[in-house]
């Protein structure tokens, strides 16, 4: 399941980016049309420019900015980012240990399959389209 941080993290991108701005978009601006919290907005921001997805700047004239193009940007790489995981079972998280049923599981295919699907799904959505 996708967190409100992933889904709150889309919006904020997708809204900086429809500002069309070399300037910095306030914070509370972006609060403020998207319904989302300052508090828990600037949590994720933080993260965002901690990751590498937006520039910061604080104080008198700050904000935050994209760092690339909004059709560089996949809805995949911002959630995976963020979120723990966008599995679909735990045996198939990055870091999960090996699982001792996995040459036995009929389950298996299954869910690799269901991830393949959404990881392209994802990876294939920009915040550019998310713009239109």
């Amino acid at each position: 399941m996708i967190s409100t941080k992933g889904r709150y993290a889309i919006r904020a991108m997708i809204d900086i980016a429809e500002q069309q701005s070399s300037d910095y978009i306030p914070l509370k601006a972006i609060a403020e049309r998207q319904g989302i919290s300052k508090k828990y907005l600037e949590i994720i921001t933080k993260e965002l420019v901690r990751k590498g997805f937006l520039e910061g700047v604080r104080g008198r004239g700050g904000g935050y900015k994209l760092c690339r193009q909004p059709e560089e940007y996949s809805v995949g790489e911002i959630l995976e980012s963020l979120e723990e995981s966008l599995t679909a079972v735990a045996c198939l998280a990055k870091d999960a240990p090996p699982c001792p049923r996995s040459s036995i599981c009929k389950t298996l295919p299954m869910w690799k399959e269901c991830d393949a699907v959404v990881h392209d799904f994802f990876y294939k959505k920009t915040i550019a389209d998310l713009m239109k």
